[in-house]
């Protein structure tokens, strides 16, 4: 699968998922620090991201900011993206049963490289069971409605 990864600062935590994520067969396409090593704005990076996995050059994406809630607020901006701030892997598993998930969002400061992995091998084992198919409706008829003006 070929994943979009973003980060807007250098983390450990950032390299850790990107080895992970090639370890499983993965290819990773970089955007921001995770590309060049310096400090990009968050805004600009996870909208590139974003808009990579929407469009399908990306299938999902894994990005991360500091706090991870700005990168999700940005990233649920784009049409078609269903982007997930997770801290546990139960979360992770959820989001992708429940609301067919296409971006897991973490935090660089409170994900750890262990909890990380944890969180990536839910999101890569779970798959969405079409429970919610009303509700994924519902989230496209929304995002005509207020994207498409």
């Amino acid at each position: 699968m070929n994943i979009a990864l973003c980060s807007d600062e250098v983390y450990a935590v950032n390299d850790t998922v990107r080895q992970f994520l090639e370890a499983q067969g993965h290819t990773v396409q970089a955007f921001g620090s995770m590309d060049s090593q310096q400090t990009e704005a968050w805004a600009d990076v996870t909208r590139s991201a974003a808009e990579a996995v929407a469009a399908g050059r990306c299938e999902e994406g894994v990005f991360f900011c500091w706090s991870g809630t700005g990168a999700a607020i940005v990233a649920n901006k784009i049409p078609g993206i269903r982007a997930a701030l997770c801290t546990d892997a139960e979360t992770a598993k959820a989001a992708r049963l429940w609301n067919n998930a296409n971006v897991l969002v973490l935090s660089n400061r409170l994900t750890s490289p262990d909890l990380a992995k944890e969180i990536l091998e839910a999101w890569l084992n779970s798959v969405y069971d079409g429970r919610a198919a009303n509700a994924l409706k519902t989230i496209a008829a929304t995002e005509q409605r207020y994207f498409d003006k």
